[in-house]
């Protein structure tokens, strides 16, 4: 069964730091483009970051680019959110997701992932 699970969030202060996971199972991981998402109550579903099947290739929604690193572990079927100076406005659900589709490069669109974890609730206190 395929599976992505999301772990790493929690509650921290306005300019810290919190390192997302997400462990997948029961799919080749390196054949998927991997992508983090997040939603905000009364929000729509808002692209991160994307990161290509080997990771040579990576994508950054504007507003996280420089703040935000996705990464993966490819022998440890696992990709990462690394995201430092956090705001009360990146207070969210956080999700990663898998797309079979290119993996060669990334993908913002959301309608082209496969496989979506349950999510980690990250709250930012001002």
């Amino acid at each position: 069964q395929e599976q992505l699970v999301e772990s790493g969030g929690g509650l921290v202060q306005t300019g810290g730091s919190l390192r997302l996971s997400c462990a997948a199972s029961g799919l080749t991981f390196s054949n998927y483009t991997m992508g983090w998402f997040r939603r905000a109550p009364g929000k729509e579903r808002e692209f991160l970051a994307s990161i290509s099947r080997i990771g040579g290739s990576r994508n950054y929604a504007g507003s996280v680019k420089a703040r935000f690193t996705i990464s993966r572990d490819n022998a440890k079927n696992t990709v990462y959110l690394q995201m430092n100076s956090l705001k009360p406005e990146d207070s969210a659900v956080y999700y990663c997701a898998a797309s079979g589709r290119n993996p060669r490069y990334t993908e913002s669109r959301s309608d082209r992932y496969d496989l979506w974890g349950q999510g980690t609730q990250v709250t930012v206190s001002s």
